[in-house]
């Protein structure tokens, strides 16, 4: 069954989605690992072959030059522009500006697919994951997705996983701080102006309030993630 709504070439979404009856599906650093290297591999436009085959490799090469994944990526053409992320236990978040027509539905399409045929083959189980296959809310302004990446990035603090975002390591708040070690996945220059020090007590400073706002929306909509 096809989507009902378009989403737009050049404008920037939150795409969050939820495991069937929030069934636990990362629990290892290999599972955030395997979902963050899928998240980079898949961004790409044309991948050259399946995800499981590309980690086959012995090396990455471009030009006779060893590279790491992430470095690999950055000089080929995008699906889409991937802004932030967090991934955790039982759902995912990531905000992206789609650049290539369906970029959004491709992307998401061959990362749910991935990543559920490596847990099935790890776990010797059968059957899906995700709960259809994800929601997408339009970010309008960029006061708006300056907010939207705060709130991701808070999102294991909401859920009592870790006290400070930057003990989370399966999203993208420490590349926000500038230390993410050269490894980075999210692209924000020019859509996002971000001065690290500045930026985490932006964050920090909502992480209580957020928390009790969790607890609301719990009994008001237990669907929202």
């Amino acid at each position: 069954m096809r989507r009902k709504e378009t989403l737009t070439t050049g404008e920037t979404y939150h795409i969050f989605n939820k495991t069937i009856a929030g069934f636990k599906v990362f629990n290892f650093d290999e599972d955030y690992l395997r979902m963050k290297q899928m998240i980079v591999y898949y961004a790409i436009a044309e991948t050259p072959m399946p995800f499981s085959n590309f980690l086959n490799l012995s090396v990455v090469k471009s030009n006779g030059i060893d590279l790491s994944l992430e470095e690999w990526s950055r000089s080929r053409s995008k699906l889409v522009q991937i802004l932030a992320y967090c991934i955790m236990p039982t759902h995912f978040h990531l905000v992206l500006k789609q650049l290539k027509a369906d970029g959004i539905t491709k992307f998401i399409g061959n990362l749910q697919n991935s990543y559920s045929r490596f847990f099935n083959t790890k776990r010797k189980r059968k059957g899906p994951l995700w709960v259809g296959r994800f929601k997408n809310v339009r970010v309008e302004t960029d006061e708006q997705l300056l907010h939207l990446t705060r709130y991701v990035h808070l999102n294991p603090v909401t859920a009592s996983l870790v006290t400070q975002p930057e003990d989370w390591a399966a999203s993208s708040f420490q590349e926000y701080l500038g230390a993410a070690n050269g490894r980075r996945i999210c692209d924000y220059e020019g859509v996002l102006e971000i001065n690290g020090k500045d930026y985490a007590a932006f964050v920090k400073d909502q992480a209580d309030y957020q928390k009790q706002l969790a607890r609301i929306k719990k009994h008001l909509l237990d669907e929202n993630l």
